[in-house]
């Protein structure tokens, strides 16, 4: 992307209205300007040597105290693939991305590391570590994405992998101590069904200097909504309501979260005490 491209990068990451003032341009920050969810893919098969580029830049995201509590499971098998979809809410661009990856929080390789060197491990039963794995598998995940666009791939991440975890764990043969985070459709982007940049909060409802203010905040989701409705239009999607009221629904009870509020139990049989 050239320099002179900038403003409509960020006129589509912000809407018309809130395009931030003082932005200091790069090749990196416009790539990552450029992200968009992909969903349709060519029916190609991606090189040699790419899984391997993308879990050498993951494996480059920052771990606390390099602990890398993370794993990633990768997919090209066709009859899996299948099945992970139906497990992740029947979501086609799981069974037609050529590699789909899933990331797991993973606790397990600490605990055989400690075992093997006859070590106690207790704290890996803590609140505290299972963060610290999910928040390692995000950063590495983010890292291989923005890795496979800069190769000009296309990724969508499938949080539906966490609708159904205990039998995701099954169909991998996940051991105790391992949550399947999320899922990452990774293809070429198929051009006769292009995907948009979908625009963003204001940064005035996000950024908050030197304490947390919310004043300006409803002002500024008040823009995004009719920054959204916009683009709703634009793409020829129906969503009821504008973007309050559809995230709002998103959050309204245990009935939205499309299977996920026994998360919490489900963690205790996959081993996580939760301490």
């Amino acid at each position: 992307m050239e320099q002179q491209q900038l403003p409509e990068a960020l006129r589509q990451r912000y809407g018309d209205s809130d395009q931030p003032a003082n932005i200091i341009w790069s090749d990196a920050l416009a790539l990552l300007l450029d992200h968009r969810s992909v969903r349709s893919y060519r029916a190609e098969a991606l090189p040699d040597g790419t899984l391997e580029t993308l879990i050498a830049a993951a494996q480059s995201a920052s771990t606390s105290s390099n602990l890398q509590t993370w794993s990633v499971v990768a997919i090209k098998d066709q009859g899996r693939k299948d099945r992970l979809s139906q497990l992740a809410g029947d979501q086609e661009h799981v069974r037609t991305c050529p590699l789909f990856l899933v990331w797991l929080a993973d606790l397990s390789r600490l605990a055989r590391v400690a075992s093997q060197e006859q070590l106690p491990h207790d704290g890996i039963d803590y609140t505290e570590m299972f963060i610290l794995a999910v928040v390692d598998a995000a950063l590495a995940a983010q890292n291989a994405a923005i890795a496979a666009e800069a190769l000009g791939l296309g990724t969508v991440y499938i949080g539906g992998i966490r609708n159904q975890p205990l039998a995701v764990v099954a169909e991998l043969q996940l051991p105790a101590r391992i949550f399947p985070v999320f899922g990452m459709c990774i293809g070429w982007p198929d051009p006769a069904n292009p995907a948009a940049i979908k625009p963003r909060l204001p940064q005035q409802a996000i950024v908050h200097h030197e304490t947390y203010n919310p004043d300006a905040e409803a002002a500024a989701v008040g823009r995004y909504n009719e920054t959204m409705a916009t683009f709703y239009e634009q793409q020829g999607m129906r969503v009821a309501g504008n973007w309050a009221q559809h995230s709002s629904r998103r959050v309204a009870g245990p009935q939205s979260l499309t299977g996920r509020h026994t998360i919490r139990e489900t963690l205790e049989q996959l081993g996580f005490e939760l301490r």
